[in-house]
Order: structure tokens, then C-alpha cells, then sequence
């Protein structure tokens, strides 16, 4: 008869059930990451490093960055302007910058895409997860404003929609305005590439080249440093000859 006090006892004190606990590894949040349209897209990147990634269009072109601030497209498969960091910073919402140029991707409030030094709000962009691998990628704050039809003669305010404005590459290379895309246009379907050998050597070489730069660097402040304790410790010769 005590065991059923003690057991009463037990369930109040560890209120979750077995089936609610998470296993070790598992995800506990009850949120599940979704892409922006809400259906489906599980985005297991976030929270991790940035991904390094070729954003290859559905018009063969690899979407790249030029130190120039210039975006287009290229047909080569190993250009080390079309290597880019992919970096979640909300969830559905990844930054995108290149590699070997140092900029971010961006889009203005005319649709057009350029390539900017530092992080601002253009450079946040909506990725949404599409069949058979394709993404699409959508600017965050700007887009088309659409009324919505009522029927009727009602004098109700009528509602908006937004028509997003997608990151698109052309069949000729060239980037498209984005009030002139849609999310089902080839030229607005990008399939993310994992680096190649080739890839990963260029980033290997940019990285050594890096550190040696920085190297170089601290290697000449402490000359100077050497130089400047070396004259500071020079005592002037007050005596005169007579």
C-alpha cells in the first residue's frame, strides 16, 4: 500500500512524461525550423559554422562576386569570385558573402544586387528550400506591394501582399532587377555546391597568403617597437670637449 504514495509522490515531482524527454543529441525545441513560406525546409545549419558553398543557377551560370562591388555570372567551374560563405543570422534568413572578395551580397530598394563592404540590413536574405535541391533566395526588406481583390462594393480597407523580390541570374550572366523575378524563374533557382579539390586548394592558398600578411605585420610593429626602446634608451652625451 506505500508504494502507491511513493509513486503519486515520484510523478509530481518529474512532471514530464518519457515520451517528452529528449534522447541524448536530440532537438528539444518544439519550434520546428521551417523555411519562410512555412512549409517544410529543415535548416540544420544554423547555429554552426558558415557554409562555404558555389550557388550554381538553373541557367548554368555560378553566381560570383567581384572585389569591385560587381555581381554576375560565370561559366567557369573553379572562379575563386564564386566561392561564398553562407551564414544563418535568423531563422530562414542567411547572409551571403564572398570568399576571395571580402562583400556581402546585397539588393536595393530598386531591385538591384551589388556587392557591399560592410553588413547591412540589404544583405539579409530569405532562403527557402524548393524541390529537387534548388533554393531560392529573397530579399528580406524590400519587395512589390500587391492589393488584394474584394468582391463587392465593401469599403473595407483592402489588404496587400508582398511579391518578394528574388536574387536572379539571367541566361547571359547578368543579374535581373528584382521586381522582374519570380520564384519559379530558372534564372531564381540555385543549387548549393559543395567545394571541390580545386576549390578547397584556392581556399587553402588564400588562407596561408592571409597569414603570412598578418605575420609580415607583427613581425615589422616589433621592429618598430625594437627601434623606438633601442632610441629611447640612448642617453645624450652632455659632456663638452674643451
Amino acid at each position: 500500500m506505500l508504494m502507491i504514495p511513493l509513486l503519486v509522490l515520484l510523478s509530481l515531482l518529474d512532471p514530464v512524461s518519457p515520451r517528452a524527454r529528449c534522447t541524448p543529441g536530440q532537438d528539444c525545441d518544439p519550434r520546428q525550423r521551417r523555411d519562410a513560406g512555412g512549409r517544410g525546409g529543415v535548416y540544420e545549419h544554423l547555429g554552426g559554422a558558415p557554409r562555404r558553398r558555389k550557388l550554381y543557377c538553373a541557367t548554368k551560370y555560378h553566381l560570383q562576386i567581384h572585389p569591385n562591388g560587381k555581381i554576375d555570372g560565370s561559366l567557369e567551374e573553379n572562379n575563386p569570385f564564386s566561392i561564398m560563405e553562407i551564414t544563418a543570422v535568423d531563422v530562414g534568413i542567411v547572409a551571403i558573402k564572398g570568399l576571395f572578395s571580402g562583400r556581402y551580397l546585397a539588393m536595393n530598394d530598386k531591385g538591384r544586387l551589388y556587392a557591399s563592404e560592410v553588413f547591412n540590413k540589404e544583405c539579409e536574405f530569405v532562403e527557402r528550400i524548393h524541390e529537387l535541391g534548388y533554393n531560392t533566395y529573397a530579399s528580406r526588406h524590400h519587395s512589390t506591394e500587391q492589393p488584394l481583390p474584394q468582391g463587392g462594393g465593401s469599403s473595407k480597407r483592402r489588404a496587400s501582399a508582398k511579391r518578394q523580390w528574388y536574387v536572379s541570374i539571367n541566361g547571359k550572366g547578368r543579374p535581373r532587377r528584382g521586381f522582374k523575378t519570380r520564384s519559379t524563374d530558372k534564372a531564381s533557382l540555385f543549387l548549393p555546391r559543395v567545394l571541390g579539390n580545386k576549390d578547397h586548394e584556392m581556399v587553402r592558398r588564400l588562407s596561408d597568403s592571409a597569414s603570412a600578411h598578418h605575420h609580415g605585420r607583427r613581425v615589422e610593429r616589433r621592429r618598430r617597437r625594437h627601434r623606438a626602446s633601442k632610441g629611447q634608451g640612448r642617453q645624450p652625451d652632455q659632456s663638452a670637449d674643451f
